[in-house]
């Protein structure tokens, strides 16, 4: 319950006050005792005589608000006035309002938990499965993952967004606090500090991974510089910072948070991979020892590095830190299974220009035989990554390609994959529907030694075409109901 005394309190702290407008008259207070609310919400769907609604989004149209009004709607928050029959409270910015009355709305359940977030271009929800497991070794964590998300440790379901809006994180936060759960992981985009998603929210230990170009296009960061910049907003809003010295632009980081309690990692640090072998390494620094590990590939042994020391700061011992990384498994991260002929299929996320590299020399070091790359590039978002995939592709001649469809939305997948393949410098095949893609891809092994690497979809099992999710096995199921077939 909030008043709506308590809310202008609220937006007049954070200067985001303009007025109230109520029967044609500009107000500056507003304290009619009878107007509380109980419920938050930016969907008229679902608002009533109850709801404290949120009228924000490009796409607001005065018809949602007037079907609300006829569901009971006593008020409404917005930067603009609508000029209908019930108060407008102004404000400047309503991404700002939204998390910080949310916030208030839910009493503050960021201050009953232990936060831990991590930005990055890739490798977020790798390094928060490894966090979630390291702490469930001795406390009761529960995860916001763009590939699951649990607010007790015991039910799983699959996030709309890497990061929610901010109602509807907060009141996850507070279900967290009501499940008896002391701490919460996070994955924390660029795009929740561009649209204010966690405005207003510190965290414990926030963890910096990587940076390379991405997300940038019409709807989401104007520049790799506007990328780079929300991306560095988690180390301000954090109260100990953990980050990857081998990343581009480490110096700038470095600097930044110089009087912040901070962790380095990585090949330029003293907290680094000492050996290196497919199922194991050797750290040295304040995690030196021995570690078993599910994942390949030295950039995921540093993903468990960053984990692990964020995970100290947030009371793991060493010995949780080892079990947890030893039971980590993602999925569509790096999933292996056998072909009958002795060749190895990856499933894999890898769904960027950085990621992808990362991952076929990974396979390239452990696979000598025919290597077959299945991947697609996802329409209306991203456009940077088509050209970055080519750029990839083309640094492995060696590789046999099959472009497809991934989560194409309202642009034709076959003209993705053309554009792609223009850019690449050897001829390549086209196969839009993505289970034939991975069927084709399938009989290119033929023996120990070659590999067929599927990227892009990892677990998801659904494609997206014009705005609707579609009904889709997922790369893993398909190739394994292939492979039965065998």
């Amino acid at each position: 319950m909030i008043s709506i005394e308590s809310i202008i309190k609220i937006l007049k702290e954070d200067h985001n006050f303009r007025e109230v407008i109520s029967q044609g008259h500009y107000l500056y207070s507003y304290d009619d005792p009878d107007l509380t609310f109980s419920a938050l919400s930016y969907d008229s769907r679902v608002s009533n005589q109850d709801t404290l609604f949120f009228a924000k989004g490009a796409g607001f149209k005065p018809a949602y608000l007037e079907a609300a009004i006829t569901n009971g709607l006593k008020a409404y928050i917005s930067e603009v006035d609508y000029q209908v029959a019930i108060p407008a409270i102004l404000v400047t910015d309503i991404k700002k309002a939204m998390a910080l009355i949310a916030m208030n709305f839910y009493q503050m359940p960021q201050e009953k938990l232990k936060l831990l977030a991590f930005t990055g271009t890739k490798g977020k929800t790798t390094a928060a499965y490894f966090a979630y497991h390291i702490l469930k070794e001795s406390h009761k964590p529960a995860l916001l993952s763009t590939m699951n998300t649990t607010l007790d440790g015991e039910h799983f379901f699959k996030s709309e967004l890497t990061t929610p809006e901010s109602i509807d994180l907060f009141k996850m936060m507070a279900d967290c606090v009501a499940n008896g759960m002391t701490h919460l992981i996070m994955e924390v985009s660029s795009q929740a500090y561009l649209v204010k998603r966690v405005y207003g929210l510190s965290f414990d230990v926030g963890v910096f991974l990587n940076i390379s170009p991405d997300h940038i296009g019409p709807i989401e960061h104007p520049s790799y510089e506007d990328y780079f910049y929300h991306k560095r907003l988690l180390m301000e809003n954090s109260r100990a910072v953990i980050i990857n010295s081998g990343m581009d632009h480490f110096a700038l980081l470095k600097e930044q948070v110089a009087d912040q309690d901070h962790d380095f990692y990585g090949k330029h640090s003293n907290n680094s991979i000492e050996k290196s072998q497919a199922f194991s390494f050797e750290a040295k620094g304040k995690l030196a020892g021995d570690y078993a590990i599910n994942l390949i590939g030295l950039f995921n042994q540093e993903n468990a590095l960053a984990a692990g020391l964020a995970c100290l700061r947030l009371g793991a011992s060493p010995e949780d830190i080892k079990k947890g990384i030893a039971a980590t498994r993602v999925p569509g991260r790096m999933e292996v299974l056998n072909h009958p002929s002795g060749a190895k299929l990856f499933v894999d996320y890898a769904h960027n220009g950085d990621s992808l590299e990362k991952l076929i020399s990974v396979v390239e070091e452990h696979q000598k035989g025919q290597l077959t790359l299945i991947i697609g590039a996802t329409g209306n978002k991203g456009e940077s990554r088509r050209a970055d995939f080519a750029r990839v592709i083309n640094k492995h001649p060696k590789l046999s390609i099959i472009l497809t469809a991934d989560d194409p939305n309202f642009e034709d997948p076959k003209t993705i994959c053309q554009e792609i393949a223009d850019q690449i410098n050897r001829p390549v095949q086209i196969i839009v529907d993505r289970q034939e893609a991975i069927q084709a891809g399938l009989s290119n092994c033929h023996q120990a030694g070659d590999a067929l690497v599927i990227a892009g979809k990892g677990a998801d099992a659904y494609q997206i075409v014009n705005g609707q999710k579609i009904p889709y096995p997922g790369d893993l199921q398909a190739a394994k109901t292939y492979l039965s077939q065998k």
